[in-house]
């Protein structure tokens, strides 16, 4: 479990340029939850991962890793994160060497380097055959996929993804979803930074929307798409299909407004009109 307690940071504290990012920022993070966290630009998100994976010091609260401060090398080492755009960080010639790069660090042996290169490819669906291909041969979603796989190959207990389908296209942004799916079911806990509704409404079990610093929510994807207050506060749009079924209950229609899918959708309106 993560336990953060009363986390507040301010950048360039002292001089004019002064800004608080976090306030009083207090929540648990389950084993196994799949964690979304949402915000507009400048409401702490980026700087509450960072603390969570130790990548800034805490000066006011505390971070602990199952029990464990973050500030301890072997807490640290139980957190991955993937940034928005994870390819622009590959630089070696080969896939299989670019995700060995994390384990090489860590001064594992060859065998278990090679053993943990094969799995994390696997588990982001690249084929083998691409472990000799220079990654910048790669498509853009399999190059994601490869910045993705150096992380899991440190295997990480909890997994920070930010906007991880960033700037791909449909199709390479519908698999890649797919397989931080099939990671959350193998176990792995996810924390997931995105401005994609809809991405939040399909995987994420749990959301928190930060606004000005501070958890203006906390809850189900399901209850937060029907409070409009705290959207429009956030400055986050709901799901397609939650919208679609507001706008059919405010028209008279008798309808169950939260909704995530099209799916969902679908068969609201169908139930309502017979």
């Amino acid at each position: 479990m993560i336990d953060i307690k009363n986390l507040s940071y301010t950048y360039m504290k002292g001089t004019p340029f002064e800004k608080t990012a976090l306030k009083n920022i207090s929540l648990n993070i389950d084993d196994g939850n799949f964690l979304a966290i949402a915000g507009h630009t400048g409401s702490g998100k980026s700087t509450l991962i960072q603390i969570i994976a130790g990548l800034i010091d805490v000066p006011k609260g505390t971070v602990e890793v199952d029990g464990e401060s973050i500030k301890n090398k072997s807490a640290r080492r139980k957190i991955g994160i993937v940034f928005q755009y994870p390819e622009h960080q590959l630089f070696e010639e080969t896939v299989e060497r670019d995700i060995a790069f994390g384990p090489r660090n860590f001064g594992l042996s060859e065998d278990e380097i090679i053993s943990r290169v094969d799995e994390s490819m696997q588990l982001v669906g690249l084929d083998l055959a691409l472990k000799d291909k220079s990654p910048f041969e790669l498509s853009g979603g399999q190059r994601r996929r490869v910045a993705i796989a150096g992380i899991l190959a440190l295997k990480p207990k909890y997994l920070i993804l930010d906007e991880p389908t960033a700037g791909l296209d449909p199709r390479a942004k519908k698999n890649l979803l797919a397989e931080i799916k099939r990671l959350h079911e193998l176990g792995v806990t996810i924390i997931l930074v995105s401005h994609s509704m809809e991405d939040i409404a399909n995987l994420a079990s749990r959301v928190i929307v930060l606004t000005d610093g501070e958890i203006l929510f906390d809850g189900t994807p399901r209850k937060l798409f029907v409070h409009e207050k705290i959207l429009n506060r956030a400055g986050l749009i709901p799901p397609a299909a939650t919208k679609l079924l507001q706008k059919i209950s405010r028209a008279g229609l008798n309808v169950n407004a939260e909704v995530l899918t099209i799916d969902e959708a679908e068969n609201e309106i169908w139930r309502a009109i017979k």
